[in-house]
């Protein structure tokens, strides 16, 4: 049972719609989000080892696939009652579970250049499309004005990317900086524009990011290994969401990333 009746999820589906995204404040607990932080830590420094010389994602910014095991394979995250009666109104019953990872600025980082997560689906068509791909973010430490948060132009998910920007440009459209408390999430349509902002603290500053998207929709950049043990141990709802992801006898080390092309 989630926390939302049905007519205040349909309240964020039609927010997403309008605004290209909404916030379900104080969603996860503290505790859980404490739990996840301590986790990565270690992620994030072998990441920096292995691959801090790409810096695809600007200076100072490291995108790092988390592995589907314990505490990440959290059923009470990707499997949210809340969260999902929102996806499914956005990008249909039979949505698929695509990407669990998450996107860090650390002291140093700068302004991205702002962009959107996907190129629109019929670009000839001259029109965007209802949505086909979400992220589902949620910050590991609460985001403030000093850590890098992340901007967003309301309702530019819609238009081209052209006129999204002509009107940030002419001050029609603002990108707003969206201030997060650890256990907030943000659900968003992927075609909005934004950017990541300049990390001025000390502290890492790490957002999860669960990719949902509708069910004929491959982006063969991302996808989420599924452990066998850990599949094994999943609900009937879980497996479905899973569906088109490896299956794996055990673990690997994860490789290089291979999520490089992000900005449109």
């Amino acid at each position: 049972m989630g926390r939302y009746s049905q007519s205040e999820v349909g309240g964020f589906v039609r927010r997403v719609l309008e605004d290209g995204f909404c916030v379900l404040p104080g969603h996860f607990a503290r505790e859980k989000v404490g739990a996840w932080r301590a986790a990565f830590a270690p992620l994030l420094e072998r990441h920096i080892e292995r691959e801090g010389h790409r810096l695809n994602r600007g200076p100072g910014r490291y995108y790092v696939t988390l592995p589907f095991a314990a505490p990440f394979a959290d059923p009470e995250v990707f499997e949210d009652d809340d969260v999902l009666g929102v996806v499914r109104g956005l990008v249909g019953e039979d949505a698929s579970l695509v990407q669990l990872a998450t996107d860090t600025p650390l002291l140093g980082s700068e302004y991205q250049d702002v962009h959107r997560d996907a190129p629109p689906l019929f670009p000839e068509w001259g029109r965007e499309t209802p949505p086909f791909q979400l992220a589902v973010n949620f910050p590991l430490v609460d985001v403030t004005e000093e850590n890098g948060p992340f901007e967003v132009a309301r309702a530019t998910h819609m238009l081209s990317r052209e006129e999204g920007l002509r009107r940030i440009e002419s001050g029609e459209a603002r990108l707003e900086p969206l201030l997060m408390s650890a256990g907030d999430v943000m659900i968003r349509d992927v075609r909005g524009l934004h950017r990541g902002t300049p990390n001025r603290a000390r502290e890492p500053r790490p957002m999860v990011v669960l990719g949902y998207s509708r069910r004929w929709l491959f982006r063969p950049e991302v996808s989420i290994r599924v452990p066998r043990e850990t599949y094994d141990t999943l609900s009937e709802r879980a497996r479905f969401l899973l569906r088109f992801n490896p299956v794996v006898e055990r673990p690997d080390d994860g490789g290089e990333e291979v999520y490089q092309s992000f900005a449109y």
